[in-house]
């Protein structure tokens, strides 16, 4: 057993459990049968292993695995923390940083809390990076909140990629052949072929969405210099927490801050300075002032209607 899966083990086991109760035979069929297990080559699961594993499991997450009494042998989950745990965890665990944290203060829920929002769509993630991996074909039924329709799609997955606290499937669909974006959320009656796909395709996407903030349209315009004016405070924030990794400080003042960016305007960053209301002014491209300053007239023009 690879000693760096440990994590993926205790996931598994736990997404599992969390379906149902389990005896050991059920488990190790759920686990060997897994695209986790099979993508790392693990073709066996001892019953050491699993009460290994429920040891762990108890002390990282501070949730309690038992056998049923009374001679039912199916092990189940009795008791979770008050702050529930993903079984990915956000981002698997954040990092092994996290989890090694959690290993030495088994009593995290008392000092750490998360999120209470829980990101939706991850049940699929590793179904589809092992259909990435693997070149496998892969469809689904895909929701659109815009026209408000479920439409059946068959793509060719090529990545994953994280739009604040969302995940989204970047794949190549095979009905007009263009690339785009599906929202994992969105996802539903997912299906990894058996089928591979042998078309190769030559998009660097670390350099494809270098220049994006949030999720965008993969047809979209050349990034553009973008221009901010913030309040003293504000910027103190954006400073020591940037925006994008291409934002730079061009101008001080004790009342403010300027900085410039190098991206996309996409509507994710739009929505973003709007965010910070009066503490962030945009001052370039005019494209994108006019753009704000109409959606900000169109919501104050609704305040007054109500």
């Amino acid at each position: 057993m690879k000693k760096d899966f440990y994590l993926t083990r205790y996931a598994l086991i736990i997404k599992r459990l969390e379906s149902s109760p389990a005896t050991y035979s059920q488990l190790e069929d759920y686990l060997l049968n897994s695209f986790e297990f099979q993508d790392a080559g693990i073709k066996s699961y001892s019953i050491r292993t699993l009460q290994r594993d429920i040891r762990e499991i108890s002390d990282l997450f501070n949730l309690s695995i038992h056998n049923k009494k009374k001679g039912d042998n199916r092990y189940y989950i009795e008791s979770r923390p008050i702050m529930e745990v993903d079984e990915y965890n956000q981002k698997l665990l954040e990092s092994f940083q996290v989890s090694n944290a959690l290993n030495l203060h088994p009593d995290f829920s008392d000092f750490i809390f998360f999120e209470s929002r829980k990101p939706t769509g991850v049940e699929h993630f590793y179904d589809l990076f092992f259909a990435i991996r693997n070149k496998r074909v892969v469809s689904f039924e895909h929701y659109n909140y815009k026209n408000k329709l479920m439409t059946s799609r068959k793509v060719h997955p090529l990545a994953l990629k994280e739009s604040k606290d969302r995940w989204y499937l970047i794949a190549i669909d095979t009905k007009d052949k263009l690339l785009k974006s599906f929202g994992l959320d969105r996802i539903n009656y997912l299906d990894v072929s058996k089928n591979k796909f042998r078309e190769k395709y030559n998009y660097n996407f670390r350099e494809h969405f270098k220049n994006a903030f949030g999720v965008m349209n993969l047809a979209e315009q050349k990034p553009q210099n973008i221009v901010l004016k913030c309040s003293r405070h504000q910027g103190e924030y954006i400073r020591s927490f940037p925006l994008h990794q291409s934002q730079k400080e061009t101008k001080e003042t004790p009342e403010e801050i300027y900085f410039e960016f190098f991206l996309h305007p996409t509507y994710d960053f739009m929505q973003e300075i709007l965010s910070y209301g009066k503490e962030v002014t945009v001052l370039e491209p005019k494209a994108l002032v006019d753009e704000i300053r109409t959606h900000l007239q169109e919501s104050l023009n609704r305040y007054l209607e109500s």
